[in-house]
């Protein structure tokens, strides 16, 4: 692997919240990916639900990404253009990704688990409501922080 394989052993994957081609969730998952080919994935796990939202949004196969991961996140990007069976719009993106960050548990198995993450690292924040706000503690606290 390049430079650009992330060590998860030692510090969280990029916030789902970050995004490339305006897709948010994408570069967190390309962390993970790339780590799980090198051995460095930690605690972390490819193709996991969140990034089977974006694989399903886009219609891309997860094993037939990994094995684009050893480019770079614009020959990535550009790979996942050409062969995504979801051809999206920069709008339809836009929108997916400010839902994906602003969406909560909406079942009540989902709510058990994101209950669970909150009280272990978290329990005294009361503003922590959605998705990425949970990983985004954990991935903090998981490495030494105080969330």
């Amino acid at each position: 692997m390049s430079l650009q394989t992330p060590d998860l052993t030692q510090f969280p994957p990029r916030s789902p919240r970050v995004r490339l081609g305006g897709y948010a969730i994408l570069p967190r998952m390309l962390d993970k990916g790339r780590a799980t080919l090198a051995g460095k994935n930690g605690e972390y796990h490819y193709a996991c639900p969140l990034d089977q939202r974006f694989l399903e949004f886009a219609g891309i196969d997860a094993e037939a990404l990994k094995k684009e991961l050893t480019k770079s996140d614009t020959e990535v990007l550009a790979w996942i253009e050409k062969h995504a069976k979801h051809k999206r719009t920069a709008p339809e993106i836009i929108a997916w990704s400010n839902w994906q960050e602003n969406r909560s548990p909406d079942n009540p198995e989902g709510r058990e688990y994101f209950n669970g993450i909150h009280k272990a690292v978290a329990p005294t924040r009361t503003d922590i409501t959605t998705w990425f706000e949970v990983l985004d503690a954990d991935d903090f606290a998981s490495f030494g922080g105080k969330a």
